[in-house]
Parts: structure tokens; C-alpha cells; sequence
């Protein structure tokens, strides 16, 4: 799409996009097809893998799990941020997860479901460019043995090391293949109707408002989404919802010229960006 590249470059970040309207396909992009690094979007496809294993009857949603404070996972929400040992259902869990990315939750319900669980349902989903290599656990382990420090670096020749930040090493997907699965769910087609309702819902109480959803300031707007956050890395996908029905599922992905962990113009053009997607998809 024509002018997104600009928009990108004015905010100090590479840009990767794609936005399609979810019931009539018609779409545009920017490097919609090139690897880029989910971060904690990879929550998304977890949470599909979940709710599918639930429809076979694998894992009861309401089943009632303790979490161990001993074993957190390093974060600054939810379940990682707290002190005492938690017990909560696995859904419950499903929802921190989605709406204040704990990665606490996300790593219990990985050790539920399974990782290789989770990339053969996108396999399955013909998602062949989407794969989840590790949870977040393995994710920050990935980055302190990589960085030979414990807190996230800044240090560009740290950085340019990190396998966590080459989408040919770590958790992946395309701009593209992104808007698919939320395609998916939004059409009731990643799992059943009742637990693709219920992935909305979770996907529509996600607490962030500084990314995508600043490029919808509207009561009557409706934004659903998930983040993802790395050492410059600023991506959030969601799904636009107007009230005469329009429906548009959209993916920013960024990487940012600068190694500072405080990015407001990354976090602000993700929002730009998806309003300029959709108001062409809108005409």
C-alpha cells in the first residue's frame, strides 16, 4: 500500500502490514509476507490450540490449577507480578494471558496444552509460515544466555545477537498469516462457533489502548487485540469491528531503528498505520 513506508520510516521503525476484510477478502499490505517476530502475539495461537482441545474434550476449561510462586515466569502482570502461590481455572488463566499478556499464565497453559500441540494445529490451518519454537520461559532464557545478562539489553551489538529478535530462530509468523487466524476466529472456523465466541471475547478485553486501538478513538468502534513486545520490537493484530458491520482484521508488525525500551512512536504508528489499511479497505 502505497504511502506506508513513509509513515513507518517518519516513526523510526521498519513496518510490516496486512489488513483484509474478514468476510469479503479484500485486503492490502506492506511486506505482507515477510517473517517477522510474533513476540507474545504467539499467546493467539496458543489460545486456539487451547479452546480446540477443549472442544475434543482433552482439558475441562473450568479445571482448577495452582500456580507456584517459585515457579513464575519473569513479567510485570498478572500471575508473574504477584508474590503468593495462585489457584485459578485454566480459562481464567487463558484470559490474563490475553488481556494483560501475564506470561505466567501463558507458560501453565503451554505445559497443558502443548507446544507441539500448538504448531500442528497451524500446520494443520495450512499456517506453514507460523511456528511457535518456545514459550516464554524459553524465550527469556534464549535472551539472557544470548545477552550474558539477566535484564533486557539495549546495547545494539547485544541485540544484533539475540536469536530472539531472527524470525528464522524464534517464535514467527507473517503479516499475513496473522490476519488469517484471526480471520478464522472471527468466522467460527478455528475451533466451534461457542469457543470462537469465546476467544473474541478475550481478544476484545485486552487492557492496552496505545497501539492499534489509537487509531480507532470511537465509542462505536469496537478493537480487539493482542500485543507483542521485544527489545525494538512493537507489533500488535486484531480485529477492527464498525458498527454497520464492517469487520477488518489487521497485523503491524515493527522494528524500531533505536534500542531504547520507551518507543511511543512505534507504539503510535501501529495505530496510523491500521487506520490508513482500513479506511482503503473501506474505500
Amino acid at each position: 500500500m502505497t504511502g506506508l513506508g513513509t509513515l513507518f520510516r517518519s516513526a523510526g521503525v521498519t513496518g510490516f502490514l496486512h489488513a483484509v476484510d474478514v468476510d469479503t477478502g479484500a485486503e492490502v499490505g506492506h511486506c505482507a509476507d515477510d517473517a517477522v517476530v510474533t513476540a507474545s502475539m504467539f499467546k493467539v495461537a496458543l489460545l486456539v490450540e487451547f479452546f480446540r482441545q477443549a472442544d475434543r474434550g482433552l482439558l475441562d476449561p473450568a479445571e482448577r490449577v495452582t500456580v507456584m510462586a517459585d515457579r513464575h515466569t519473569p513479567g510485570a502482570t498478572g500471575v508473574s507480578a504477584m508474590s503468593d502461590d495462585v489457584t485459578m481455572s485454566l480459562r481464567d488463566l487463558a484470559y490474563l494471558m490475553m488481556a494483560v499478556s501475564d506470561n505466567t499464565a501463558a507458560d501453565t497453559l503451554m505445559d497443558r496444552v502443548g507446544l507441539s500441540a500448538v504448531n500442528t494445529m497451524l500446520a494443520g490451518l495450512g499456517l506453514t509460515g507460523t511456528r511457535v519454537e518456545h514459550d516464554c520461559r524459553g524465550l527469556f532464557a534464549s535472551i539472557v544466555e544470548d545477552s550474558g545478562q539477566e535484564e533486557m539489553p539495549t546495547d545494539p551489538a547485544v541485540l544484533a545477537r539475540l536469536r530472539a529478535l531472527d524470525p528464522a530462530r524464534t517464535n514467527r509468523s507473517t503479516p499475513r498469516e496473522t490476519t488469517r487466524l484471526l480471520g478464522m476466529i472471527w468466522r467460527d472456523e478455528a475451533a466451534s462457533p461457542r469457543s470462537c465466541a469465546a476467544m473474541r471475547r478475550l481478544l476484545g478485553l485486552q487492557v492496552w489502548p496505545h497501539r492499534l486501538a489509537a487509531g480507532f478513538p470511537y465509542d462505536d468502534v469496537a478493537v480487539s487485540g493482542k500485543t507483542g513486545t521485544l527489545p525494538t520490537i512493537r507489533n500488535e493484530a486484531g480485529v477492527v469491528e464498525y458498527p454497520d458491520g464492517g469487520r477488518y482484521a489487521v497485523a503491524v508488525f515493527t522494528r524500531s531503528y533505536g534500542t531504547a525500551h520507551n518507543q511511543p512512536r512505534a507504539d503510535a504508528v501501529i495505530g496510523a498505520a491500521a487506520r490508513a489499511a482500513v479506511e482503503r479497505l473501506r474505500g
